[in-house]
């Protein structure tokens, strides 16, 4: 087998005529120069420059001089070539490929001229890819001896350009959640690009404001340029209550932050997105980057690394627990050491893997894209020996959905996988807890990004096939440590979202003592604890014949319904607010996914037609890119384009006429709805289109939400023979979702 590092030394200089910084999603273009080196190129050899797999700069075209990304090559000594763009016809990472097949043959010295979204005959450019880069790099390989067997450049003369941030377009103001009286916390104030990159580009003062007030907190801060955050740790409150602050530019109001709940507890609150890859991978910058980004960017109190497994050498093996080590402070940020084993979908699929400590094995699923046999084989190419290696092994398991998706009906172990990972930047995936739930594993419910762009914790889609917000989970620990993390995770003491930092309380409380076990009682049937409430995850055995389920939440944004659930069955719907209260507003819903692996991806065009009814303003949910939002084209006529890879993507319309008569036709690639105004309440009218939960839908709203926080309590019967799952599926307004881990109940032992 080659191994593509013959003599790269002499395989030529590349370079960029003007490397200057390029601002994140701007149009720009590209003069690439390849030189060709003592070996020049034999006739019928050629040059391949790609790009990242997920960079989601303009495609490249070669047909059309006017339009964007038109790509041109030349030969200094005027050799005949072809050059052709694609799309994952290159080894991975380096999917966007240009190749070169020269007809003749260069001699050293000789140039490949590259000109990249060329301008000459009018091409705007290329929109650059839209997420930060600290060096995105033109790969150059070279086959000089038309042997098709491509080498690398030398690193140090590959082409790289710095990719930075934009302007300010979006405040976000953060604040734990939970805290207890007198316990210290940190509040950030930071910026965004209208991409979602960390912004420094703003310079001044900020007015900030607390409801009720805090103790200790400024009324101004300022930021200066280059500066991407302010952060002021040790704020403490002994008055318990919820508190948020709003954040000004003046008397302009920038970000009010989640709300923060101080409450005498034996948990706080701790945010983690375990989930994601760097450019070693198939994502993009270093996994130091990567670290820093958690901790001093996204701020999540949580972090793993999740590189593909069949990617990972035993040296990069070796660097991410030597990182997880030095990032992981006690008690401030925890970083845990891991991988993914990314198992082809028949033998088990993607699973998220993550140990207590550095110096632990790696179990590789394959070792595709690695020759690495400096040390003994552990490999494990079905899930099921990966869950035999893993016995013993201080580690937590979770399945997730990704590129492979996991399938837990193939095989679980409930020592190993306390839950498993229902949203990601791929998507909303209600299903696997559904298929979990079937199949009678006491699942936990988490969510992370698996970002790819080096934003964890804070990881937005893009113009790319990612098609939602990376997801975080809300972990309720005692303190910030590994072992309490460990401890509450295996309890399945958590809740996931789909990135929104709310608060959420779930509950059961029983009229009598109540077992409340430590582990799954089929195989650790004496560890309990007795008391009368129940938290989410837990496993209760009760005499009761039935529990009170108290669900609590304080949200940034209104909550716009409260599902109940006991396993795949839906107890109940409640919303804040009744038929009465429905005003002059639409909300028209995309939703779904093709199928559960690669091709779930879902492209909708749309167009809703009113008629004896105008529209005043529309609003979009979910709709993350901002050269694809949905157009208000005349006040009868909406329309717009959007992707949907299990999540959904959601228009608010706001009536100001509607006659009685009035309808609205809405028209979509994939079905129409043509519906009488007057038919549409609060329940939506759902159009099935197919795929998994693929629906065109729509819906009746107030024409304003106001209430983000919400109490419920609700009496849950416990039948003799079987047991229940009980949990709370949240919506809110703007389109973000949260999920509660079930409470086990029986009343009897169920292995």
């Amino acid at each position: 087998m080659p191994d593509h590092t013959y003599r790269q030394d002499l395989m030529g200089t590349a370079r960029l005529t003007d490397p200057t910084p390029v601002v994140a999603g701007s149009w720009t273009n590209f003069e690439l120069v390849y030189t060709a080196g003592k070996f020049g190129i034999d006739d019928l050899g050629g040059v391949r420059v790609a790009m990242r797999t997920h960079s989601d700069m303009t495609p490249l075209q070669t047909t059309d001089p006017a339009a964007p990304g038109y790509l041109t090559v030349e030969a200094s000594n005027g050799v005949p070539i072809e050059y052709t763009f694609d799309y994952k016809r290159n080894i991975r990472p380096w999917g966007n490929c240009i190749t070169v097949l020269c007809k003749g043959f260069l001699r050293p010295g000789d140039t490949l001229t590259f000109r990249i979204g060329d301008p000459r005959e009018g091409s705007p450019g290329v929109r650059m890819q839209t997420h930060c880069e600290s060096a995105f790099q033109f790969r150059v390989t070279v086959d000089a001896f038309a042997s098709v067997d491509y080498t690398p450049i030398l690193e140090d003369r590959q082409p790289t350009v710095r990719i930075v941030p934009g302007l300010p377009v979006v405040w976000k103001t953060l604040l734990p959640t939970l805290r207890r009286p007198g316990e210290a916390f940190r509040f950030v104030v930071k910026s965004e690009d209208r991409w979602g990159n960390p912004s420094d580009q703003f310079e001044g003062p900020l007015a900030l404001t607390a409801t009720p007030p805090i103790e200790g907190l400024p009324g101004t801060v300022r930021l200066a340029k280059g500066q991407f955050s302010v952060v002021l740790d040790d704020l403490g409150i002994d008055v318990e209550g919820d508190y948020v602050i709003d954040v000004k530019d003046g008397k302009t109001l920038l970000a009010t932050s989640n709300p923060l709940r101080i409450a005498d507890s034996p948990f706080a609150h701790y945010w983690s997105d375990m989930h994601g890859q760097s450019g070693e991978s198939i994502g993009t910058g270093t996994a130091r980057e990567y670290f820093t980004f958690a901790r001093d960017r996204s701020f999540v109190d949580i972090t793993g690394h999740q590189a593909n497994d069949f990617q990972v050498s035993d040296t990069f093996w070796d660097e991410i627990n030597a990182l997880a080590a030095e990032f992981n402070v006690e008690g401030q940020f925890l970083c845990l050491p891991g991988y993914e084993w990314s198992g082809n979908t028949g033998l088990g699929g993607d699973h998220n893997i993550w140990y207590r400590s550095e110096g632990r094995p790696i179990y590789r699923s394959s070792r595709a894209l690695i020759t690495d046999t400096t040390r003994p084989e552990t490999d494990c190419h079905d899930v099921k020996d990966l869950f035999a290696a893993l016995q013993g092994e201080d580690v937590i398991v979770v399945p997730h959905v990704g590129g492979r998706f996991a399938d837990v009906s193939y095989a679980s172990d409930a020592r190993l996988e306390p839950s498993v990972e229902v949203h990601s930047s791929w998507g909303t995936f209600d299903w696997i807890v559904e298929q979990s739930l079937q199949n009678g594993h006491r699942i936990g419910i988490v969510a992370g990004s698996d970002g790819h762009k080096g934003r964890p914790g804070a990881s937005y889609p893009g113009d790319a096939k990612f098609g939602s917000y990376g997801g975080l989970t809300c972990h309720l620990l005692p303190e910030l440590t590994r072992d309490a993390l460990f401890e509450e995770f295996r309890r399945r003491h958590h809740y996931a979202t789909t990135g929104v930092r709310l608060f959420l309380s779930a509950e059961m409380q029983f009229p009598t003592a109540a077992r409340i076990f430590h582990r799954n009682p089929g195989f650790a049937p004496d560890g309990f604890d007795v008391g009368q409430t129940a938290i989410m995850g837990d496993i209760v055995q009760t005499n009761a014949q039935e529990a009170t389920f108290k669900v609590q939440i304080n949200a940034p944004s209104p909550v716009e319904r409260v599902e109940i659930f006991d396993g795949v069955t839906r107890l109940e719907t409640i919303r804040p607010f009744a038929d009465a209260d429905l005003g002059h507003r639409l909300r028209i819903i995309c939703k779904g996914q093709e199928t559960r692996g690669r091709g779930r991806l879902v492209k909708w065009t749309g167009a809703a037609r009113l008629s004896g009814a105008t529209a005043s303003r529309i609003k979009p949910v979910n709709y993350y890119n901002p050269d694809k939002q949905p157009r208000l084209t005349a006040p009868d006529l909406i329309e717009w384009t959007t992707v949907t890879t299990g999540g959904f993507s959601a228009i608010d319309v706001w009536l100001d006429t509607e006659a009685l008569d009035a309808r609205i036709v809405i028209e979509t690639n994939l079905g129409t709805l043509d519906l009488a105004l007057s038919d549409i309440r609060v329940d939506p009218v759902v159009l099935a289109c197919g795929g998994i939960d693929k629906t065109l839908s729509v819906q009746r709203l107030p024409d304003a939400l106001t209430q983000t926080s919400l109490s419920v309590s609700r009496q849950i019967s416990i039948p003799d023979t079987t047991e229940v799952a009980i949990f709370a599926r949240v919506a809110l307004e703007d389109g973000h979702v949260a999920w509660s881990s079930p409470i086990y109940m029986a009343r009897q032992y169920n292995d």
